[in-house]
C-alpha cells in the first residue's frame, strides 16, 4: 500500500514542479510580427501614467523583465541606458515593464540613472495580455521579453529569448534594419 501511495504521488510532484515555471493566465501566442500591440495604462516611477496611445509618432521598444535589481535585469536596464542617444536618435522610445510597484522601479532607476520609463504592472494585466506573465521560483513575474513596436502600433519583431549583455545592440541593429528613424 505505501509502495503505490509512493508511485502516485510522483506524477502530482511532477506537475507542481512544471507549474511553478510555466506562464499563467492566458497565454498569447499571436503576439508576433504584424500584429497589432496590445495597448496599456500603466503607471512610471514618478507616478505619471503611460500608454501605447501615447508613443503613436514613435517607435517603441517595450521590455518586459523579471525583477528589479537582480543581475540580469540590471545589466539589461544599464544596456539601453548606456545607449540611450542612439535609441533616441531614431526616434524610439524605452519603456521597460516588470510587476514591481511604483517606489521599487523609483529606486532601481535612481540607482542606476535610468532614463526612461519603468512601468509598474503591479495586477500582471499587461504582462498576460503580451503573453509574458509566468511563475518562477513560487513568484508571478514577467519573463524577459522585447516587442518592437511600430509607430502605428503594430509589432514588428518579438524577442522571446534575450541575452541581457547583447540586447540593446540586437535591438538597435534591428531597428535600423526595420528602417526606424528614417
Amino acid at each position: 500500500m505505501q509502495r503505490k501511495f509512493s508511485l502516485a504521488i510522483i506524477p502530482a510532484i511532477a506537475i507542481a514542479i512544471a507549474l511553478g515555471f510555466t506562464s499563467i493566465g492566458i497565454a498569447n501566442d499571436d503576439l508576433g510580427a504584424g500584429a497589432e500591440a496590445p495597448d496599456f495604462e500603466l503607471s512610471d516611477q514618478d507616478g505619471q501614467l503611460h500608454s501605447l496611445e501615447d508613443y503613436r509618432d514613435q517607435w517603441v521598444v517595450l521590455y518586459f523583465y523579471p525583477k528589479n535589481g537582480t543581475p540580469g535585469c540590471t545589466t539589461e536596464a544599464c544596456e539601453f541606458r548606456d545607449n540611450i542617444f542612439a535609441f533616441r536618435d531614431l526616434n524610439t522610445q524605452i519603456l521597460g515593464v516588470s510587476l514591481d510597484d511604483v517606489e521599487s522601479h523609483k529606486a532601481f532607476a535612481e540607482e542606476h540613472g535610468l532614463p526612461f520609463p519603468l512601468l509598474a504592472d503591479i495586477d500582471g494585466t499587461t504582462s498576460t495580455a503580451y503573453g509574458v506573465k509566468t511563475r518562477m521560483f513560487g513568484m508571478t513575474v514577467a519573463k524577459r521579453q522585447t516587442f518592437i513596436i511600430r509607430p502605428n502600433g503594430i509589432i514588428a519583431k518579438h524577442y522571446s529569448k534575450v541575452d541581457p549583455e547583447e540586447h540593446s545592440d540586437e535591438v538597435l541593429a534591428d531597428l535600423r534594419e526595420l528602417g526606424a528613424g528614417t
